[in-house]
């Protein structure tokens, strides 16, 4: 009979990782510092200004919120997971350069207080809050949002020159408006050059890198945005006539590479099977093109905020055999 002293007896889970999720939405930060760090290169000051303040909202309106509900300052700084921070930077590189401040303070508050901590907090969330902080803002503040755009160029970087208003729609809107290829180079779409759009989009190098970094220390399996980007790639090559041409301007435009890394692999707003992870970010590719080409806009944090409402279906549907099943034989008749 065994010695009860000898057991260690706890609840689920059972498997643990060495990773908190303080330590992972560290490194998420460290992941978007090389989009905020070209943002503020192409755009300027004013970009980390807007992201300044976008984080310290958010960061701010968990504090007040955990202080209303009885925990004190220093509950609130040891209990302090970084994920606040995460959400402000996603929404301050998710808006244009063109925002006051109070558009993405007003935006992060809504993400965090709303989405987040009526919820539950980190982890109970049923959407992406950045997701849906950038649609709220969106929603309220359209004629903002949606207009004067400004256009990076490395020419008028070196050389001190100022940045005007693109008088019109980004590249990826300009394309959709046209049904033509844009003017820019995909280098240019690559790179950001000429790209105007929002602080974190433009330059795509940047979002690569921090992709890398993410795989490389395990805190996403990069084969999902993978699967999300050539997915929605791939639909806009079918969608203009098998026109292969399309492919690339389609996921180098607007902020496809940005949702597809760093706001739809969100751990709490994803399926929790690899099979469930593939479809849905089958039909994320898919909705994101349709929606795009039907709209004639940027939607990908709408499709993004339209399929974590999907996530409680396919879990629900699409599940792991449980350790040690056996199928039982079919016996026919008796």
């Amino acid at each position: 009979m065994a010695n009860n002293n000898l057991l260690t007896f706890s609840s689920s889970p059972h498997v643990k990782s060495p990773k908190t999720t303080r330590q992972i939405m560290i490194h998420v930060c460290i992941a978007l510092l090389p989009a905020l760090i070209m943002g503020v290169i192409y755009f300027g000051l004013n970009a980390l200004l807007l992201t300044v303040v976008s984080v310290l909202s958010a960061v701010l309106s968990e504090g007040v919120y955990l202080l209303a509900t009885g925990k004190s300052v220093r509950e609130i700084i040891n209990q302090f997971d970084f994920t606040s921070c995460v959400t402000g930077l996603l929404i301050a590189l998710s808006i244009g350069v063109q925002c006051p401040v109070y558009i993405p303070a007003l935006a992060s508050v809504f993400a965090i207080i709303v989405v987040k901590m009526i919820f539950g907090g980190t982890g109970k969330n049923l959407v992406n809050p950045a997701v849906t902080g950038r649609v709220f803002a969106f929603m309220s503040f359209t004629s903002i949002m949606a207009s004067g755009w400004i256009a990076p160029s490395i020419n008028a970087l070196f050389s001190g020159g100022s940045y005007d208003p693109v008088s019109g729609a980004t590249v990826l809107t300009q394309m959709l408006s046209s049904n033509a290829l844009p003017s820019l180079s995909n280098w240019d779409l690559l790179l950001g050059t000429g790209v105007a759009g929002c602080i974190g989009e433009t330059c795509k190098v940047a979002l690569i890198v921090g992709g890398i970094y993410l795989a490389v220390m395990g805190i996403i399996n990069i084969l999902y945005p993978a699967i999300y980007i050539a997915t929605a790639g791939l639909f806009a090559v079918v969608l203009n006539n098998f026109q292969f041409t399309y492919f690339l301007p389609s996921i180098l435009s607007g902020g496809l590479m940005l949702g597809a890394i760093f706001m739809a692999t969100d751990y709490t707003t994803t399926p929790n099977t690899t099979l469930g992870n593939v479809i849905y970010f089958i039909v994320l590719g898919l909705v994101t093109t349709g929606l795009r080409i039907a709209t004639g806009i940027e939607v990908v944090s709408f499709a993004i905020l339209l399929m974590n409402l999907f996530v409680p279906l396919i879990d629900k549907f699409v599940i792991n055999t449980p350790f040690g099943f056996v199928k039982p034989k079919n016996r026919g008749c008796k």
